[in-house]
């Protein structure tokens, strides 16, 4: 009997075809204590995490195209709190569904100016903020659905093991109904939980300069019969 608070997608969910192959077919291996997946955190490899890490639009030598946007949130426990300390990761596609990546297979136009990955750490309160460029819906491999435009995101927690992986997606988008990585999680409500909302009192009423931006809010809930749902 499946637990009730579980909103996680199966592992193996034929619709989304890459569950065929990375879905586990045996029982799950025990790890023994004292192994590196135990090591106390953060600990992130050799690269300082910057202030400026967060925004994806001032990493290159110009501007990149597209909508300017922020997202931002809290990452919250089962009981509402903040947590902080936390490191999110966040890669994308660009504003015409194109992600810097050898294995992207080149559809749509690079943009030189953008790299589409960002990162930065929760405060005490747990919020966090990236500025970045709305990202475009893409066609998959040949015969397969557009993706509708979303943003992957990863939280690290205190060890090397406590890391969990997600999307987020756009209110309104058509393309979603027939997604079938959102359409591995069987609850309609806790689809509901991966959209952003559009935060009307962050964004200004009138355009103008070139830091103008919508804003998108939207909470990370690590556990409890609230939780975020993860997509691997």
């Amino acid at each position: 009997m499946n637990n009730p608070l579980d909103v996680n997608p199966p592992y193996f969910h034929p619709a989304y075809a890459i569950t065929r192959l990375r879905g586990p077919l045996e029982p799950p291996v025990v790890l023994p204590h004292g192994w590196f997946h135990e090591i106390a955190g953060p600990s992130f490899g050799h690269v300082t995490v910057k202030p400026s890490d967060n925004d994806l639009t001032i990493q290159h030598s110009g501007p990149p195209q597209g909508q300017r946007m922020v997202l931002s949130g809290r990452v919250l426990d089962s009981d509402g709190r903040g947590v902080p300390n936390t490191l999110i990761e966040i890669w994308q596609a660009n504003s015409a569904g194109r992600y810097a990546d050898k294995a992207d297979p080149n559809f749509m136009p690079m943009d030189p100016n953008f790299t589409g990955a960002g990162r930065c750490f929760t405060d005490e309160q747990g919020n966090y903020k990236f500025t970045t460029i709305r990202p475009a819906a893409y066609a998959g491999p040949k015969g397969t659905v557009y993706r509708p435009a979303h943003i992957h995101v990863s939280l690290f927690g205190r060890l090397l093991s406590e890391r969990l992986i997600t999307q987020c997606y756009f209110p309104g988008d058509p393309l979603m109904k027939n997604d079938p990585i959102i359409g591995s999680i069987p609850n309609l409500k806790d689809r509901e939980r991966l959209i952003v909302a559009y935060d009307e009192e962050a964004t200004p009423l009138t355009s103008g300069g070139e830091n103008s931006a919508l804003s998108f809010r939207w909470d990370i809930v690590l556990r409890g019969s609230d939780s975020t749902p993860l997509l691997r």
